[in-house]
């Protein structure tokens, strides 16, 4: 049996350059093999610069490499569904970056090619990793502060470039496609259900995607979140869950690298219960988890399904946003 799972990654995006390649690079059960990008001096400038060994001048040659058990897709989101339908026809599993395609609809295409080539494909979500959301779970269930009553989430940041890929339409930006959908994903995992209803407001970029958006999320139960995401705004990633006898506020919530951190837990004026969390890498656990699965066959943390869910609840609060925030069905 094979101990380490051989990865190619198709494109040189940032993403990959600063977080995940290493990541594998470091794990003790993946191998960074190879890159491809568009012009086949990009990938080798890129992999003598990233130190992985083999090269390609295009995604269709890494696809039909016999040295790549696996890849990794951070292209652009209006990309995912084409290269991750490639890659499973290819033979070859999928890691992909978040949200895994542009409507609940294409997640299932995707995982249906998956299913029919026998793969594995999981939407990069690395955050659901880090064992601070995992000890915030316990706390919910040991109900640590009573009833979930309302989940509070919000990430963003400035973008000043123009050009970017966030802001073009036509590539699947928007505020909460890149960073709300984070939001919407931690909402739905600390509730452990699903929302029946939501409203959103948004405002506009003048090529046409949302720069800044908050939603309220209805579970129907008498448990809302609302959070709020922007491309236009200083760095914010949080959320806070309150229930009826106190609340948990997490900061850093997505990204909070790999020092230690901490869980904060408060009732009422009484001094506040510190959680610390020993820091780690979330995006090494996340691939080493990946390579785990594939390799023993064991089942993911979260499949296709989980991704064509939170794909739903987005759907449905832009429908929202571009009818003035009324109420929509999920």
């Amino acid at each position: 049996m094979a101990t380490a799972l051989r990865w190619g990654v198709l494109s040189t995006a940032n993403i990959g350059r600063a977080a995940v390649i290493p990541a594998i690079q470091q794990s003790h059960n993946g191998e960074m093999v190879a890159v491809a990008s568009r012009t086949i001096a990009a990938a080798q400038e890129f992999a003598g610069r990233m130190n992985i060994p083999r090269y390609f001048g295009s995604y269709e040659a890494l696809l039909a490499s016999d040295e790549v058990d696996a890849v990794y897709i951070p292209l652009p989101n209006s990309l995912h569904k084409e290269w991750s339908i490639r890659t499973a026809q290819a033979g070859k599993h999928i890691l992909c970056e978040k949200p895994l395609a542009l409507t609940a609809a294409e997640c299932e295409e995707m995982a249906a090619a998956a299913a029919a080539n026998g793969v594995y494909l999981m939407e990069a979500f690395m955050y659901r990793f880090h064992p601070r959301i995992v000890r915030v779970q316990e706390l919910l269930d040991a109900n640590a502060i009573g009833a979930q009553r309302f989940i509070y989430a919000t990430f963003t940041f400035r973008l000043t470039d123009e050009k970017n890929i966030r802001f073009q339409s036509n590539l699947g930006g928007g505020a909460l496609m890149d960073v709300g959908c984070y939001c919407v994903n931690a909402a739905r995992t600390l509730a452990g259900r699903e929302p029946c209803q939501v409203q959103a407001n948004a405002v506009w970029h003048k090529t046409g995607v949302d720069s800044r958006l908050a939603g309220l999320l209805d579970f129907g139960d008498g448990l809302i979140a609302q959070f709020d995401c922007a491309l236009t705004m200083a760095r914010r990633e949080a959320f806070q869950v309150a229930g009826d006898d106190g609340y948990l506020e997490v900061a850093d919530a997505f990204l909070p690298g790999t020092k230690d951190v901490i869980i904060v837990e408060r009732h009422g004026r009484d001094a506040p219960i510190v959680h610390p969390v020993t820091g780690v890498d979330e995006y090494r656990r996340m691939v080493e988890h990946f390579s785990d699965s594939v390799l023993h066959q064991r089942p993911l943390q979260y499949d296709a399904a989980e991704a064509a869910a939170n794909m739903r609840v987005i759907e449905a609060l832009y429908r929202s946003a571009r009818n003035g925030g009324a109420p929509t069905m999920v």
